[in-house]
């Protein structure tokens, strides 16, 4: 009986460690991923509002090609990763999460110079999104 166990113990392993290894969380879950997707969102909106500020479409094109690259490496495949950047409700989750963080620090649609003192904060900073901004 003690002999069987851990070779039950061993089959059942054998049998699980495969599935598990292949189960992957949603991308929205890898923060490298999302979040780096939401620093640009915040960036471009400040381009967008902002006058002063360009953004560095260059630099973030790279970064998600480079985010693209990633995530092949952790199994996904291009599918799911457009599924993901397509989602409207990711997009709409990204888009309220945006909004929270332009409110949280002063920004106001009706004030667009708000957008370029948030701009130059993070510029200044260095900032996760700062660094896909530019002062014109």
């Amino acid at each position: 009986m003690f002999v069987t166990r851990p070779i039950a113990f061993i089959a059942v392993l054998a049998i699980a460690l495969p599935t598990l290894a292949l189960a992957k969380p949603p991308l929205r879950d890898v923060r490298e991923i999302d979040d780096t997707l939401y620093y640009i969102a915040i960036a471009n909106e400040i381009d967008e509002y902002c006058d002063s500020i360009s953004g560095l479409r260059l630099k973030a094109i790279g970064k998600m090609y480079q985010l693209r690259a990633h995530a092949n490496d952790l199994g996904y495949s291009d599918d799911e990763i457009r599924a993901y950047v397509e989602s409207k409700s990711e997009q709409q989750r990204m888009r309220i999460k945006g909004k929270a963080y332009l409110s949280a620090n002063g920004v106001s649609y009706s004030k667009p110079e708000s957008f370029c003192a948030l701009g130059k904060k993070e510029i200044a900073r260095s900032s996760a999104i700062g660094i896909y901004l530019k002062a014109k």
